[in-house]
This record gives structure tokens, sequence and C-alpha cells, in this order.
């Protein structure tokens, strides 16, 4: 019941990232501020089934469901609970709903603190952020699906990869993510000054503090993953 659950928060999560990319857009351009209003609470929705899907893959692998076939692929009875939450992101399909995840934070982000944009241009910046989440969550749902049922259950998993029963699988993944997924904020608002036929360096100001909280973070991401590496393989 529990994986049916996320893969229907996921389809949730696509209906709402399909108004959030339309509808606010389409109030920008006819100046109706109820529709670009939307903007804000559809994102934070968003942004909650996705969350609301993340957590109930990792409740999967802290509890050991082996009748998901990512759980069973990717854990096992002694796994410790650590490397339990974190195998979460240890394979493709985790690693790319922590991204859509964090990419919903970030929306949910520009939608509470960006108050002082003007109401179009927040809603084309939202729109924008919206496009890119449709786009990651049909690849999850039709490609790349977390929550795929391995019937009849295995009695135990495959185990995760022992490179990443590691103390920097808990860390580096989510920082580096942080940082790559910060920089579609400052996409958005480039492709956002665009439709708006913007030729000034407002949207850039406006930006620049969205940007150096991704680089923060993709820095520290890199150094983390540098340390890594080099400990790890030698």
């Amino acid at each position: 019941m529990i994986p049916e659950l996320g893969q229907w928060c996921l389809i949730l999560a696509l209906v709402l990232a399909l108004v959030q990319s339309s509808v606010p857009l389409l109030g920008s351009y006819l100046g109706d501020q109820a529709l670009m209003r939307l903007a804000r609470p559809v994102s934070i929705g968003q942004c909650a089934f996705i969350v609301i899907a993340f957590a109930l893959l990792v409740d999967a692998f802290v509890n050991q469901d082996f009748s998901v076939a990512y759980v069973a692929q990717n854990s096992n009875l002694d796994l410790p609970m650590a490397y339990r939450v974190s195998a979460v992101w240890g394979a493709h399909e985790g690693s790319l709903l922590l991204w859509v995840m964090i990419l919903g934070l970030w929306t949910t982000a520009v939608a509470l603190f960006s108050n002082s944009l003007p109401l179009a241009f927040r809603a084309r910046v939202l729109s924008v952020l919206g496009w890119i989440s449709v786009g990651f969550l049909l690849f999850t749902l039709f490609t790349s699906n977390p929550f795929l049922r391995h019937l009849p259950p295995l009695a135990n998993g495959n185990d995760l990869n022992p490179l990443l029963q590691d103390p920097g699988l808990i860390i580096h993944p989510p920082m580096l993510y942080l940082g790559y997924v910060g920089f579609s904020v400052a996409f958005a608002f480039a492709v956002a000054a665009l439709l708006d036929g913007r030729v000034d360096q407002q949207w850039v100001r406006w930006s620049r503090p969205w940007t150096n909280v991704a680089w923060s973070f993709l820095t520290m991401g890199i150094a983390l993953g540098s340390w890594w590496a080099y400990y790890e393989l030698g």
C-alpha cells in the first residue's frame, strides 16, 4: 500500500506541476492577478506531495520492505540504519527522487521568499520552475520509478554497493544536489526575464542571492566529494 501511495503522490505532484507551469504564465499575459497568485499555493502543494513520496520511500528502506524492487536492490537485513536511510539516494531511481524533491524545496523557497518581486515576474519564474518539475516528474514516473513492486517479496535484499557504505554518502549527494538544482532558480529568472522582455539588469540583481546560495552549496558538495573520493579510492 505504501509504494502505491508514494506513486500517487508523484502523480498528484505532476498534475500540480502542470498547473504551475501554465496557469500563472497565462495569468501574467492576461493581467489576471488571481491566476498569477495561484503559483504560490500550487508550488507549495506540489512540493508537499513530493516530500511525502520521498518520506514513504525512506519508510520502505527503514522497514526493509523488500516487496519494493528498489529497496530489494539496494538494501539488506544487515545494513545499519544510517545507511538504510542514505541508500534511498544510493542508486539512480532514489537519487532522481531526491533531485525532484530538492527542486520542489527550491521552488517553494522562491514562492515564499520573493514577495519583493513584481507579481507577474514571480508568476513567470514559478511557471518556468514548473516546466522543469514536469520534465523530471515525467522522467521519474515513466523511466525511473522507485516504487515499483518486486513480487513475490524477497527474503533479503542485494545490499548497498560497499563503496557507498560510507558517511560520505549521507552528506555529499544532498549537498551537491542543493547546489546543482539551485541553479535552476537562476535559469528560471533568466527565462522569466526573456518572457517579460526585460533588457535591464534588475532581474540579475533579483536572482543574485539565490545564485550565491546555490553556488555555496555546490562548492561545499564538490569539496566533500573530492575528499570522499580521495580517501575512499586512494
